[in-house]
């Protein structure tokens, strides 16, 4: 096995040094890429579709509960299986408490074709409080790219979704690599058209604009945010 060279902490400090150069080049980078998501155009979400969940029949704009944006999850667990994608499992495992993103206006949810039926029992099992809605009976699956009636074939992924009053769109979604290091709480924002909400972030105004906190919330222990 091929372990790393062992130098003196002299040569050590100084490899570090390069590399922290070209994590911090990265980090521009990635903030820079950021705010070309966040200027990407939307698409109204004119079709109706509805979903099951906890309380009976829901709309894409129950799901948001009352905020300006919401992060779907697009969970493999088709309408055949009796337990969810492994994989799509350890994504839920390591979403933390929601109410940080709560406190910035967006809320999360997961989207399986299963029945809800199977979905509970599964959650249970799990443990997880994360909301998780059925599409069994709409293609919101397939029209987002996330799944595919005739092979059938589910794919994971998350799409971000914008309200401005009773009027949705969609802004961004993405699957494969572009999941990998997702799951902390500026990880997710950074996908949405909103972001992180903090005043050194452009367009400038455009969160209080929706209802947002201005100048992002600060954070607190989860139990600490206003209702």
């Amino acid at each position: 096995m091929g372990l790393p060279n062992i130098v003196t902490r002299e040569e050590w400090l100084g490899a570090r040094q390069e590399l922290l150069a070209r994590e911090k080049a990265a980090i521009r980078a990635r903030d820079a890429l950021n705010a070309q998501r966040r200027e990407l155009p939307m698409v109204e979400i004119e079709k109706l579709y509805v979903f099951e969940g906890p309380d009976g029949k829901s709309e894409l704009l129950d799901l948001f509960e009352g905020r300006p944006q919401l992060i779907v999850y697009h969970f493999m667990f088709g309408p055949d299986q009796d337990a969810g994608c492994p994989d799509c499992s350890a994504f839920i495992d390591q979403i933390g408490h929601l109410s940080h993103l709560r406190a910035r206006g967006t809320e999360f949810a997961a989207v399986s074709r299963a029945p809800f039926t199977k979905l509970l029992p599964f959650k249970a099992r799990m443990g997880w409080t994360v909301p998780w809605y059925s599409s069994a009976t709409s293609d919101f699956n397939q029209d987002f790219g996330f799944a595919a009636d005739e092979e059938p074939r589910d794919l994971p992924g998350l799409s971000c979704f914008l309200r401005d009053g009773d009027r949705v769109y969609h802004t961004y979604s993405t699957t494969g690599r572009g999941l990998d290091g997702i799951g902390s709480m500026t990880s997710l924002l950074d996908l949405t058209a909103l972001g992180r909400q903090e005043e050194w972030e452009e367009p400038v105004g455009r969160a209080s604009a929706l209802g947002a906190p201005a100048g992002g919330a600060r954070v607190r222990y989860h139990d600490e945010y206003p209702d």
